[in-house]
């Protein structure tokens, strides 16, 4: 029997993980959570921990006790961060317990007395102070404490300190405090103070950053770059502390229920929220019907799981379901409370189903390029195509262009394995009539095959081609004039043009292959030509952005240029605004959250 170590393939786990931020989970052989961690790039990370040569020894014992790994993908590194701590202190993780301090992550406090004092906080909390927190190190905390007392000057002396001054200490005279042990600020303004530290902390108020902005551009048209630089730096600052993180918003417990389908199967991701805390998230996948909807599986998965689970007070749903009342109420029927199951979402429970709707695809991705599931459909490509042998590379053509503009066609290469992501390749198309189709897939072919027979490198065995008869007879010309010994497959979306219904073609004068016997043959299929689609729309959106030399902000749709110089300025630069959520680019003057939405969805493609 093999060790955990070698039942679980870390090569072929690390090759189809994503690069975001995210949060990791490591289960032993009795799928007990062995170690939590965070990361700001999850590959990347998780790779660290299967060099051949791991310096820790705690580290390559916590390896070799490995038996699978969950992921959870979230916006934004903070985010990681936060989820990452309540996930520690919810499960208590034996490895997190030996390899960590267990302190938990600081916060800032602002006590109750009536001059009251904001101060670094980690440990116990007082009921009868507030907190604003957890943060994501103490060197946040410690930097936001500096501005706030440069902002708003409260108190960070202790009690007794505070309490047997005779007249004001440094810190008055630096400004750094308006001295309230003496007198110099009554308690109405000291409270006015302290109101405005609150609601800064709390995210309410861009007034702070307004100033900076001000400040930054009046010391630019001064000529003092350098304190213009400290200004641009401070914003980015004020920015990463100020950030909202998604999972300590809401007060309530409920589930985040997204559904995802791609390649003929349905990912079903489900978060759980807990007294406004993520509480982490599992994956499952549902045996389905063939063309079963997003509605559908959710339907069946809501009534099967939740009779005989805890049910929260509220169900957000990623699909608005047919029968939603009558499920709510057989819910609200077995718990005796009312239960509302919810799709219409806005502000963070959108955020949140956003989230579990990409941990769904990332999920349902890996799913499909496991090796037991790629040679079952391998198999039923073998069958549906009568080839002697299992195919072992495949390569997929599609062109992508805007009305003739900047045509591209990608290629993407598919193993025994999955997508091979180093061999794809993209050809800007030239000297051809504008939005002719047919001269764009013979130019890619033609470049791509000779090419290859120059080079005497690998040549694939099924070539699938997206378009109607028309591409397929160009691709054949080329195949034929280059004496390509190859399987040559047209994909065309069928009459209805319904993803599903899509018609395979072996040559451009027969008629559509019968794959109702090989479901499993059409779905890769699906995948393989979607993922070329992706591709050659990825390609071409690059390509148009450098013809018409724009910024990456001018080619979002509704984003003037005043709105763009807002944005630069209250993030200190494109960076800043890269790394900002949709929570925080909402908050900008002008900035709406559905374009908040469009323009964090552009820069993260």
């Amino acid at each position: 029997m093999p060790s955990p170590a070698q039942a679980f393939d870390s090569k072929h786990f690390l090759k189809h993980l994503s690069t975001k931020p995210g949060v990791y989970r490591m289960f032993d052989t009795e799928q007990k959570i062995l170690y939590v961690g965070k990361a700001k790039n999850l590959k990347n990370r998780l790779s660290s921990y299967f060099r051949k040569e791991v310096d820790s020894e705690k580290t390559r014992l916590l390896v070799s006790q490995i038996q699978s790994i969950e992921t959870t993908v979230t916006h934004t590194e903070a985010e990681a961060l936060i989820l990452e701590f309540h996930l520690i202190r919810e499960h208590q993780p034996r490895y997190n317990i030996l390899l960590r301090d267990g302190k938990g992550y600081p916060s800032i406090e602002l006590t109750s007395a009536p001059y009251p004092r904001i101060a670094y906080h980690r440990g116990r909390r007082n009921e009868q102070h507030r907190y604003f927190g957890p943060y994501p190190n103490g060197h946040a905390v410690k930097q936001t404490l500096y501005l706030l007392q440069k902002l708003f000057q409260l108190r960070q002396c202790d009690d007794s300190f505070f309490n047997n001054r005779s007249r004001p200490c440094l810190q008055y005279q630096i400004k750094r405090c308006k001295a309230p042990c003496v007198g110099r600020i009554s308690e109405e303004e000291y409270a006015l103070d302290v109101l405005n530290t609150r609601l800064f902390l709390e995210g309410k108020s861009n007034r702070v950053v307004e100033t900076f902005i001000t400040q930054m551009e009046a010391a630019s048209k001064a000529l003092k770059f350098e304190q213009a630089a400290q200004f641009r730096d401070q914003i980015r600052a004020l920015k990463s502390v100020q950030e909202r993180q998604y999972v300590s918003g809401e007060r309530g417990n409920l589930d985040v229920v997204a559904c995802h389908q791609e390649g003929g199967q349905s990912c079903i991701q489900l978060f759980f929220i807990r007294h406004g805390r993520n509480l982490g998230n599992k994956s499952f996948f549902p045996k389905i019907a063939l063309k079963s909807s997003p509605t559908e599986v959710i339907y069946a998965f809501l009534s099967q799981f939740y009779f005989q689970q805890e049910i929260p007070n509220e169900i957000l749903l990623s699909h608005a379901l047919e029968d939603q009342t009558v499920l709510s109420e057989a819910f609200s029927n077995k718990v005796g409370r009312k239960i509302k199951l919810s799709h219409k979402l806005r502000g963070e429970r959108q955020r949140w189903m956003q989230m579990a709707v990409n941990n769904a695809k990332i999920a349902l991705t890996s799913r499909l390029a496991s090796r037991a599931g790629m040679n079952r459909r391998l198999q039923s490509l073998k069958n549906l195509l009568q080839l002697e042998n299992l195919p072992q590379r495949m390569e997929c053509f599609d062109i992508s262009h805007t009305q003739g503009e900047a045509t591209v066609a990608s290629c993407v290469v598919f193993n025994a394995e999955g997508p091979l992501k180093s061999e794809y390749r993209r050809f800007n198309i030239k000297n051809i009539t504008p939005g002719d189709d047919y001269a764009a897939m013979s130019q890619a072919l033609q470049r791509r095959y000779s090419r290859l027979i120059k080079e005497e490198a690998t040549l694939p065995e099924i070539i699938f081609v997206d378009g109607g008869k028309g591409q397929l007879s160009q691709a054949e010309a080329i195949i034929e004039e280059l004496q390509l010994d190859v399987t040559l497959v047209g994909v065309a979306k069928g009459a209805a043009r319904r993803v599903g219904d899509e018609e395979l073609f072996l040559h451009s004068k027969a008629k559509p292959l019968d794959v109702r016997n090989e479901t499993a043959a059409l779905h890769l299929i699906q995948q393989i030509r979607d993922e070329s689609h992706r591709f050659a729309i990825a390609g071409h959106r690059a390509q148009r952005g450098k013809k018409r030399v724009q910024s990456v902000l001018e080619k979002i749709t509704g984003l003037g240029s005043k709105r763009r110089q807002s944005l630069l300025k209250h993030f200190g630069g494109l960076q800043g605004v890269q790394r900002a959520g949709i929570e925080d680019l909402s908050k900008v003057p002008g900035i709406s959250g559905k374009l908040a939405q469009l323009i964090y969805d552009s820069l993260h493609l």
